[in-house]
């Protein structure tokens, strides 16, 4: 999604094709992609209009689950239970149609409702942890359960005893049944016109006082660990660069009204350069704190998966991978060079006037895409079979 917007695109004809046909075809789109990107560190001297008809190319593959148009009759309606409340926090069950276009859809959770629910969504933490149990079995007729799961495979327990009992995945994997990842772009002329503005966030192009920002490098972490390879890497790079470290683990951040997010990206688009490092490094795993410090303005310095999974959701030049550098202080020279050189840090900063950066509301946009999903693929019951083999793939 992040590198791409628009679903037939991708050639998936429908959102339960076999999920061997899903990576074969995901194989060929990551072959195109690397066929046709540059890597930050020789691609420089590139001219803008030529980076731009080259990521053109990667921009195809990966989808906006908004921008569907229904294939579905109106009288296709269909009611999905939620559960349990992802991490028993309660949330306001959205209008689909209202916020979203997408008709058709009941939200309930009512746990009555089960035996006449079409799709029942399951979050894993609940029942991995104990603390809910699934649906009662048998199921009643054609109804879909959908495993839904927003942590990386180091953080989500007991897959082993869920197999062979989903029927959809609602992941950030670009291979899920129902994919909906932590952010992703959208190309401007493109944008989906009967969206709300507030959706989509316009990236605006750098000026000056951009490029001259008075601070260099911001990181807020909330979950410190020191066996995290996230945390070592921060001890090895303080030694060479400062690092203005917030959150539990440093200062406090600042309160914004808006809330926590807003309060991360105001801080940061005081900063040159944020840290975006995840807790744990897996295939896909992308999440707010890249978008975050996109929205800021700030070149994101990432660890997480390859930069060749990151090319899928970001132009090449559009961040910074750890693994650009054989050493640590190689990645703090390069940093302090950039902030003596505006032009050179112009270059990592020059795609954002063409695109606007989505994320997706937590959960009410996970629900009605997952409505949308169950409409399209109404009589369908598909089994996930080595559900663990895949999510740790």
């Amino acid at each position: 999604m992040g590198a791409g917007v628009y679903w037939r695109a991708t050639g998936r004809s429908t959102i339960t094709a076999p999920r061997t046909d899903r990576r074969s075809a995901l194989s060929q789109q990551e072959k195109c992609c690397a066929l046709v990107l540059i890597r930050t560190c020789s691609c420089v001297c590139v001219a803008t209009v030529s980076f731009l008809l080259l990521l053109g190319v990667c921009l195809l593959y990966l989808p906006d689950p908004f921008t569907l148009e229904p294939s579905v009759s109106e009288d296709s309606a269909v009611t999905l239970l939620i559960w349990t409340h992802p991490f028993h926090r309660y949330h306001k069950l959205p209008d689909c149609y209202a916020i979203y276009q997408i008709d058709g859809c009941t939200l309930t959770d009512d746990e009555g409702a089960y035996p006449q629910a079409d799709a029942v969504i399951i979050h894993h933490r609940e029942i991995a942890t104990g603390t809910a149990d699934l649906p009662p079995e048998p199921r009643p007729g054609a109804q879909k359960w959908i495993w839904m799961n927003y942590e990386s495979p180091a953080h989500t327990p007991r897959l082993w005893d869920f197999e062979d009992v989903f029927n959809l995945s609602l992941t950030y994997r670009t291979d899920s049944d129902i994919f909906l990842p932590y952010g992703y772009l959208v190309p401007r002329e493109r944008r989906p016109k009967g969206l709300q503005n507030s959706f989509a966030h316009p990236l605006r192009a750098p000026s000056r006082s951009h490029l001259l920002r008075p601070r260099l490098l911001a990181w807020v972490i909330s979950n410190w660990s020191e066996s995290h390879a996230r945390v070592a890497f921060y001890y090895k790079l303080r030694r060479y660069i400062q690092v203005d470290v917030f959150g539990r683990a440093g200062r406090p951040l600042p309160e914004d009204s808006g809330g926590p997010s807003v309060s991360v990206v105001r801080l940061v688009g005081r900063y040159q350069f944020y840290l975006a490092l995840e807790n744990s490094q897996h295939t896909d795993y992308i999440t707010e704190k890249l978008w975050n410090a996109v929205r800021a303005g700030a070149v994101p310095v990432v660890l997480g998966p390859s930069r060749q999974n990151y090319e899928r959701f970001l132009p090449p030049e559009a961040f910074i991978h750890v693994d650009d550098f054989p050493t640590v202080r190689g990645l703090a020279r390069y940093l302090l060079m950039l902030r003596r050189n505006p032009a050179r840090l112009k270059l990592h900063l020059d795609w954002r006037g063409s695109y606007s950066v989505r994320q997706p509301t937590f959960w009410a946009e996970h629900y009605c895409a997952a409505c949308r999903a169950v409409r399209r693929t109404t009589g369908r019951t598909d089994v996930i079979k080595e559900l663990e083999g895949w999510f740790h793939s």
